[in-house]
C-alpha cells in the first residue's frame, strides 16, 4: 500500500506539476528513519535544478517525473509515502520538497510517514536497466487476458501470491489481490497451473474492473488514513471493499458465508469460502 490505483490518483493529483521548472530541492531535517535518496541529496539537487517537469507518469506502484533532458525522477511510496502538491497529512514526516516555479504549481512533496519510500534521479540507460521489461512486467490495466495467463498459468504458486510477483505483473499488491480473486470466484490458494483459461479470463476481467473502479474512488485509505489525495481528504474506495480486512462479516456478494482470513507468503487474505470454493485435489496439470 499504496497499489496502483493509489499511484494513479497522486498522478493525477500531481499533474498540475507539468511545465514547471524545479528551482530548488529542500530536504527537512528530521530525526526520524531517512528515506533512500539516489545519488545523495548534493549531487540530486544539482541534477535537478533548472530542469523543467516535461510529464508525470506512474510505472507499476512508482510516480515517474520525466524531466526535460531526458532524466527520470523516480519516486516509490512503498508503505506509506504520497506524492502531493499541497496539504501533506502533517509537516513531521514531510521528506523531499521540490520548489517548482514557471507553472501552476510552487512545490511538490514527498511525505512518508514510515522512511521506507525511495526517490532516484536516473538517466535514460540506467531507468531501462532498473525498471525495463526485464526487471517489471506489463502492467496490470494493460496487460491481455493471454498475457496474464502465459506469464503465470505454468506457476505452481497460489495465485494470490502469484498476483503479487511485480516481476510478471506491476500494480497489483495485497489489498487489490483478495478483491480481485474475489469478483472472479477464484479461491486465492489454488496453484496457478490448475485454473482453466476461462478462470484466468474471470481474473483479467475482475482485474480491470476493480482497479478501474477504484482509480475512479481515488483508491482506498485504510484505518491507519495514511493514504491521503489533494486537499489531505481520504480516497473512498475502501467503502466498496468486499473482503478486504471484513474477516468476520458477511460476505456481500453470496449473503450466506461469512469473510475468512488466512496468510498467504506472510501476508493476510481475504476470501468468502461460498464464492471462493477450494478446488478439490487435482491428480495433474489442467488445461
Amino acid at each position: 500500500m499504496p497499489e496502483l490505483p493509489e499511484v494513479e490518483t497522486m498522478c493525477r493529483c500531481v499533474a498540475p506539476a507539468v511545465g514547471c521548472r524545479i528551482v530548488g530541492l529542500l530536504q527537512p531535517r528530521r530525526k526520524l528513519q531517512a528515506i533512500q535518496l539516489s545519488p545523495p541529496l548534493a549531487e540530486f539537487r544539482r541534477g535537478v535544478r533548472g530542469r523543467r517537469i516535461a510529464a508525470v507518469e506512474r510505472l507499476g506502484k512508482r510516480v515517474v517525473l520525466a524531466l526535460d533532458d531526458g532524466r527520470r525522477v523516480v519516486l516509490e511510496p512503498r508503505m506509506s509515502g504520497l506524492v502531493l502538491l499541497a496539504d501533506p497529512p502533517n509537516r513531521s514526516h514531510l521528506r523531499l520538497v521540490f520548489r517548482l516555479a514557471g507553472g501552476r504549481a510552487a512545490e511538490l512533496l514527498f511525505w512518508d510517514q514510515r522512511g521506507l519510500g525511495v526517490v532516484s534521479l536516473v538517466d535514460e540507460a540506467e531507468f531501462a536497466r532498473r525498471f525495463g521489461p526485464q526487471k517489471l512486467g506489463p502492467d496490470a490495466l494493460t496487460i491481455s487476458a493471454a498475457e496474464l495467463r502465459r506469464r503465470l498459468g505454468g506457476s505452481r504458486r497460489p495465485v494470490k501470491v502469484a498476483l503479487l510477483d511485480q516481476k510478471a505483473l506491476v500494480g497489483v499488491g495485497n489489498l487489490y489481490a483478495s478483491e480481485i480473486l474475489h469478483r472472479a470466484k477464484v479461491y486465492p490458494g489454488v496453484p496457478c497451473c490448475q485454473l482453466r483459461a476461462e478462470q484466468w479470463g474471470k481474473v483479467h476481467a475482475a482485474m480491470r474492473t476493480v482497479l478501474r473502479l477504484a482509480i475512479r474512488h481515488q483508491g482506498s485509505t485504510l484505518g491507519d488514513g495514511t493514504y491521503r489525495i489533494a486537499r489531505n481528504r481520504p480516497g473512498d474506495f475502501q467503502l466498496m471493499h468486499r473482503v478486504y480486512q471484513r474477516h468476520g462479516a458477511p460476505c456481500v456478494q453470496c449473503g450466506r458465508a461469512e469473510i475468512v482470513r488466512i496468510v498467504q507468503a506472510q501476508r493476510s487474505t481475504f476470501f468468502c469460502p461460498a464464492c471462493q470454493r477450494r478446488p478439490p485435489p487435482a491428480r495433474g496439470r489442467r488445461q
